[in-house]
């Protein structure tokens, strides 16, 4: 599959907020992870389960396998905004500048090492601080 070139409209927003850069590059926004690869970002929506805010959105990250065009993962963060509507709650989350986005993903990677980390790392990383 050949990728297509289309130019920037900006026009259609800031594209120094995630919302903005999805809208005015047409594409998501990539980052390199602070593990070195590479991820994609989009803005999910689902229902909250809360009647007075029905909708809420958060952030999926795909990583891509190096030299492939293949998922090889994501991550994703918790429900950062929620509104009455769908797109009230993506446009709440498209708000954010991409640096808080990178933030985010490099919190989400650091926090799936903790995780994979053996215990002995835990423990020696616990009586280090």
């Amino acid at each position: 599959m050949m990728g297509r070139f289309l130019p920037a409209d900006h026009s259609k927003g800031d594209p120094n907020t995630i919302g903005g850069y999805i809208a005015v590059h047409d594409r998501p926004a990539a980052f390199e992870g602070s593990d070195g690869a590479s991820y994609s970002v989009e803005i999910v929506t689902d229902s909250s389960d809360d009647r007075t805010r029905p909708f809420a959105a958060y952030l999926l990250f795909v990583r891509w396998r190096q030299g492939d065009p293949v998922a090889s993962g994501h991550l994703e963060t918790e429900f950062i905004a929620y509104g009455n509507t769908e797109d009230e709650a993506r446009a709440l989350v498209g708000a954010l500048s991409l640096n808080e986005v990178k933030t985010r993903l490099d919190a989400l990677i650091k926090a799936k090492n903790a995780e994979q980390a053996p215990w002995w790392d835990a423990m020696r990383s616990e009586g280090s601080s």
